[in-house]
């Protein structure tokens, strides 16, 4: 009988934390790639934009204005997808048609007063600045009677989305906790029901001891591609010590995630040498009122480049109806992101 060649033979993988599997089929990486590429983007370099809603001074919408700020700016979303007045009624006809109200809170984060500058070009400095107003608003929000989670995210580029280029990331604070963090909390829990361990904390020490998708790491947090990566450059930053969320963490452990986030996202720029899009979010822990042992801090970080800077991966026909499915394996793409320089390919130019 053969032995399973993971480099090469189509397998699947679990993703433990959601209990979900990955279909993985590295021998078609070497087909011809006839797919679509798109033009690439162009860089901005405008430090201030007088038409953009996000820089400071500038109206947006109902005759708001931002302060002059010359730092972090958080304000409620002019267009929020979740309001605080909502009624919290449930409709249900035979249990087929099914809706409930659901109470929540949008918030924007501006991250620098520059309108030019991403996360991987600020400095390690400003970029804990963002990490301190995090905390804050976590802590914050995660206090309201009806708030249950707080997820904090950013979707950087618009080939994600993005329709600001301006350096932001959102809030959605909300009554239910949302799938993908319910599904993360009942793997976690019942892992620690059983071992008396975190679930993150006993992987990354097995990721640690193998190295083989491990790309960097400083004191208090380590990133690597996991071993049930579904997007091509798909990485996770999991904190070095287990704690549940924001408010869990030391002030050199804030130093330390500002740190280990201008790495991964300068590393992700040097890749293709363009503004690397990406949706990323942070799993904290539920703000339920709950103790949450079992919990440990992580941020995901989901990118959608494949092959080069025009190129993206699509999630259709069968990863839509079966499975999730990728071509590169995790440690291929780990290689790579481990090989990038830790200095902007930007600060190299001339």
């Amino acid at each position: 009988m053969m032995e399973l060649d993971l480099a090469s033979d189509p397998h699947r993988r679990l993703n433990p934390l959601t209990g979900e599997w990955i279909q993985v089929s590295p021998h078609r990486s070497k087909r011809p790639w006839q797919g679509r590429t798109e033009e690439k983007p162009e860089q901005q370099k405008v430090e201030y934009d007088p038409d953009c809603y996000l820089c400071p001074g500038n109206e947006r919408a109902g005759d708001a204005r931002n302060p002059d700020y010359e730092s972090t700016f958080v304000f409620t979303n002019d267009f929020s997808a979740l309001k605080p007045d909502t009624p919290s009624e449930i409709s249900n006809t035979e249990n087929l048609l099914v809706a409930r109200g659901e109470k929540g809170i949008c918030r924007v984060i501006c991250f620098s007063p520059r309108h030019d500058l991403t996360l991987p070009e600020m400095e390690p400095a400003r970029i804990r600045e963002v990490v301190e107003l995090w905390t804050t608003e976590y802590e914050e929000l995660g206090k309201r009677e009806y708030i249950n989670y707080v997820q904090i995210f950013e979707n950087k580029g618009a080939i994600m989305g993005c329709s600001n280029p301006h350096p932001h990331g959102q809030i959605w604070a909300q009554e239910t906790i949302p799938d993908e963090p319910a599904k993360e909390l009942m793997r976690q829990s019942d892992y620690y029901e059983e071992h008396g361990t975190t679930l993150l904390g006993d992987y990354l020490k097995l990721e640690r001891e193998r190295e083989e998708r491990l790309i960097v790491e400083n004191d208090y947090f380590a990133v690597l591609v996991p071993y049930w990566a579904f997007w091509p450059f798909e990485t996770l930053v999991i904190s070095r010590r287990p704690f549940a969320g924001f408010t869990g963490m030391t002030e050199e452990e804030k130093d330390g995630l500002a740190d280990i986030i201008k790495q991964i996202t300068v590393r992700y720029d040097n890749i293709f040498e363009v503004s690397f899009p990406y949706s990323a979010g942070f799993h904290p822990a539920p703000t339920d009122g709950r103790k949450h042992p079992e919990w440990h801090f992580h941020l995901h970080f989901y990118p959608p480049l494949l092959r080069s800077a025009t190129v993206k991966k699509f999630r259709v026909g069968y990863e839509m109806l079966g499975n999730p499915q990728r071509d590169i394996t995790p440690e291929a793409s780990a290689r790579l992101l481990k090989e990038m320089p830790g200095k902007h390919y930007s600060l190299s130019e001339g």
